[in-house]
């Protein structure tokens, strides 16, 4: 199956048509990623038998011809638990972990007939922003294999984009599922916090997660969004908010929408060529009809800061869990409790989660909560109010979505301070649990740029809307890679 060329609403078509079984489809995917992947790594795990068995089960039922998801082949990212299929969020410490229940988000899915062919692979229980963090393997960017696809849901977006498959879910906790995209030139929608359950995804940080599609095109993440959004009784901090239909109002244009372009973003680091596409988008979001204004976030500054001592507070103490005792690895040759827990998880955690839980749990200690971890929250509060601001008079907001293109595998990876550096444009839409979307709007040295669109709290409306209307002005987002080599 070539997915280039394939959006969910047209094999849907062929699936009602019987033109082609899901088995079939499975089968067509399950070659893609055997032909392409050698190249990629996107996937830590793939389900041959077991998804070749759900889809025989959906070709039995029969397709369902009102759903466009049914008999849908996609990949998860490898954080999210899959009953029976082995979920390590990429680290040692899972490295065998077969969970006993699917995460809500995959369960929705599983219910309108979508089939799971693998997990994909990820920064280490979803540290860092390039893929390298893995502990099995690293991802490469299909446009350019000896750069990175960004991160953490490297691999659900090198999936997409190398057209292994059509669809993934991936997870975001400071940009997460928007800077793979930009990097490789696919959707990303990080919804409003609370909007997708998170039941059954494995915690960073709690206040700042969240579970998104990736996707080829705008109308294929809304549909995917239809089927992962709304309450879940499991999950206390999920919205009761009807969910609209996120397809509704895709064709509605942005004529008449305000849009606004923090003054922040668009600051000294920014490479010259992310600068350009973003007043670039501008301009056909006026010629569609827009209002484009400069507007100030005035605290984003100190978002960097804020965000990872949040985050690692919050990582500190969800990861506490794991500790050798109830489920995954554990330690041989131990003298007593405490060695079984030290051996176990220094074993078991790779530098950065360790970098990440030491920094969680000084920040949390006695004598530094005041100084660090209430300092943030406070500052955290303040990039809520000026967001706030802004959204009284901007319907959205436009903004690049990383500083530059994707870099070198290898450059940043020592240099902590400089991965972190790479998240300072997407984090402050999680710490104020705002929707952003990254969609494809350039080229720079023969690599994608995406420009991210943020909307008020549960307007992913208003988001896919604007992303919709650009997408069919422009051609970016048909641009693919040349797959079997650098470009």
């Amino acid at each position: 199956m070539n997915y280039f060329d394939q959006s969910l609403s047209s094999i849907h078509k062929q699936l009602v048509n019987k033109e082609i079984s899901a088995k079939d489809l499975t089968q067509q995917t399950l070659d893609n990623i055997k032909a392409v992947d050698g190249d990629i790594n996107a996937f830590i795990t793939v389900d041959d038998e077991g998804a070749l068995k759900t889809a025989a089960d959906v070709d039995a039922k029969g397709i369902d011809a009102d759903n466009v998801l049914s008999g849908m082949p996609i990949a998860i990212k490898d954080n999210m638990v899959t009953k029976g299929l082995k979920t390590t969020a990429a680290s040692k410490i899972l490295e065998n972990f077969k969970p006993i229940y699917d995460a809500t988000a995959v369960d929705k899915l599983n219910k309108l007939g979508t089939i799971t062919v693998g997990k994909t692979n990820m920064d280490e229980f979803a540290m860092g922003g390039s893929t390298e963090n893995s502990a099995f393997k690293i991802t490469h960017n299909p446009w350019d294999t000896t750069k990175v696809p960004g991160g953490s849901s490297g691999g659900s977006a090198a999936a997409v984009a190398s057209g292994e498959v059509i669809a993934a879910l991936g997870s975001d906790t400071g940009g997460s599922i928007r800077q793979p995209a930009s990097f490789n030139g696919v959707v990303g929608m990080k919804p409003t916090y609370g909007r997708v359950s998170r039941w059954g995804l494995i915690a960073f940080g709690s206040s700042l997660d969240q579970i998104g599609p990736i996707t080829r095109n705008v109308a294929d993440n809304a549909t995917i969004m239809n089927a992962i959004a709304g309450h879940d009784k499991h999950d206390l901090t999920s919205s009761t908010k009807e969910v609209p239909d996120f397809t509704s109002t895709l064709n509605k244009g942005v004529k008449g929408l305000k849009i606004g372009i923090p003054t922040e973003f668009m600051a000294q680091g920014l490479d010259d060529d992310i600068k350009q596409t973003v007043l670039d988008t501008a301009e056909t979001f006026k010629k569609l009809g827009a209002t484009v204004e400069e507007v100030s976030l005035p605290h984003t500054k100190y978002g960097v800061a804020a965000y990872y001592i949040i985050s690692s507070s919050e990582a500190s103490s969800n990861l506490q869990r794991f500790d050798g005792i109830r489920y995954g690895r554990r330690a041989k040759d131990i003298k007593d409790l405490e060695d079984l827990y030290v051996k176990s998880r220094s074993e078991g955690f790779g530098d950065e989660v360790k970098r990440r839980i030491m920094l969680g749990t000084f920040s949390l200690s006695a004598g530094f909560y005041d100084a660090y971890f209430k300092k943030a929250a406070q500052v955290r509060t303040l990039m809520i109010n000026d967001f706030t601001n802004v959204f009284k008079d901007y319907d959205l907001i436009l903004a690049p979505t990383a500083p530059t293109p994707a870099y070198g595998i290898g450059e940043d990876v020592s240099d902590p301070m400089t991965m972190y550096m790479n998240d300072v444009l997407t984090l402050p839409v999680n710490l104020a649990g705002l929707p952003g979307m990254s969609i494809p709007a350039g080229f720079s040295k023969g690599l994608p740029v995406g420009v991210q669109l943020i909307g008020r709290p549960y307007d992913e409306l208003t988001v896919y809307q604007a992303g919709n209307a650009f997408e069919q002005e422009t051609d970016f987002a048909k641009q693919t890679p040349k797959m079997g080599g650098n470009n």
